[in-house]
């Protein structure tokens, strides 16, 4: 053990205010799964089939009812206003925006993730975060993975990501993502993509800002709102109230977490921008999929940044409380000095003679992984 001082005390004054509820520091954390369709957690079923009712075909454009999913997402505790990181290589489909895998009767050793994410560290406060995502720069293998799994039988190995060649000659981005808070709801966000291949490559980065929904169902809530502002994004939620979300230069981006009844159901829709109103837009180029007015539900902030190889580009954010005039000017200092607590407190915190696996592990604890 270590002996203590202001670094190892941080977390623990912190770990102090949430517990005798002088200061709500565990009210936002990664408390997203990186995958609610198909799932127990989201059957809309009839027969008990949750693997099928709800798609990751659908997952895109359907609205979660019971919880939300995505790439390095945070929420608050109740799931109203969620932040995730969406990302687009020129080449897939779709827009990444959750983990895709295989379904119960898809995979030849039953449903697999088919993707590979590790949260690295996180805090009990979850003062501090961080998360890796390993994303192709080739378009992702969706129907490869799906027909050769399950071609395979039980006796076969699974037929895993690395096994397309989509990674070959390491043409793929490592993303990290750092979360760190300046507050209980003063959230710093550091997106930092390194492109690990032999070329550069362009990389479109779209952390996006969405409601869950919970305002059409019985007994819903009103419409929250997602609106442009002066440097960035306003929240407004009735019970929540109002949150600014600070970009350091972007396009944005706004539609509806609504269904896409069109697509999904054949029905009408009751509003143009849905849920994959922005997928849309940004791979298939339809602009009137996003709302011209800058309002909806469900938000990006669209960035498109070509990185040389063996090089890297970085994207920073600011989801806060509090009006501030210069939401940068105490970041980089912010973030330093949260990397730097979580050392020093699980240094104190760590038995001497624990192995380094063993350490990594205890970092990684309060970081739901589903």
């Amino acid at each position: 053990m270590t002996d203590g001082g202001s670094a190892v005390d941080a977390e623990r004054r912190r770990l102090a205010e949430a517990d005798e509820g002088v200061a709500s520091w565990r009210r936002r954390g990664p408390y997203l799964s990186e995958r609610q369709w198909g799932t127990v957690r989201e059957d809309h079923s009839t027969d008990g089939d949750a693997w099928s009712s709800f798609t990751h075909d659908q997952a895109r454009s359907r609205a979660y009812r019971w919880g939300e999913d995505g790439i390095a997402g945070v929420s608050d505790d109740k799931q109203r206003l969620c932040f995730a990181l969406a990302l687009w290589n020129g080449r897939d489909p779709i827009l990444e925006e959750r983990m895709f895998g295989l379904t119960n009767t898809e995979g030849n050793h039953g449903e697999d993730v088919k993707e590979y994410w590790f949260h690295l560290d996180n805090t009990p406060t979850h003062s501090y975060m961080k998360y890796l995502y390993k994303y192709p720069q080739g378009e992702f293998p969706y129907a490869d993975l799906v027909d050769t799994d399950r071609s395979r039988g039980r006796d076969a190995l699974e037929y895993e990501l690395l096994d397309t060649g989509v990674f070959d000659e390491d043409r793929y981005f490592d993303v990290f993502v750092e979360y760190a808070k300046a507050g209980p709801e003063d959230l710093l966000v550091e997106i930092t993509a390194h492109n690990r291949g032999p070329d550069e490559a362009v990389l479109r980065l779209l952390p996006t800002p969405w409601f869950r929904h919970t305002w059409s169902w019985a007994g819903g809530t009103a419409v929250p709102a997602l609106r442009a502002a002066d440097g960035g994004i306003r929240a407004g939620h009735d019970e929540l109230g109002t949150r600014r979300l600070h970009h350091d230069g972007a396009e944005l981006l706004f539609t509806g977490n609504e269904t896409d009844n069109e697509r999904i159901f054949g029905s009408p829709n009751t509003t143009p921008y849905v849920k994959d109103g922005i997928g849309r837009h940004v791979v298939h180029g339809e602009a009137g999929a996003v709302d011209p007015a800058r309002t909806g539900t469900k938000a990006a902030v669209h960035q498109v940044r070509t990185v040389p190889a063996g090089g890297s580009a970085t994207l920073r954010l600011r989801l806060t409380d509090t009006e501030l005039d210069d939401p940068w000017g105490d970041f980089d200092t912010t973030l330093e000095s949260r990397r730097v607590e979580a050392d020093a407190f699980y240094e104190d915190i760590t038995p001497d003679g624990m192995g380094e696996g063993e350490r990594h592990l205890v970092r990684q604890a309060p970081a739901p992984d589903a």
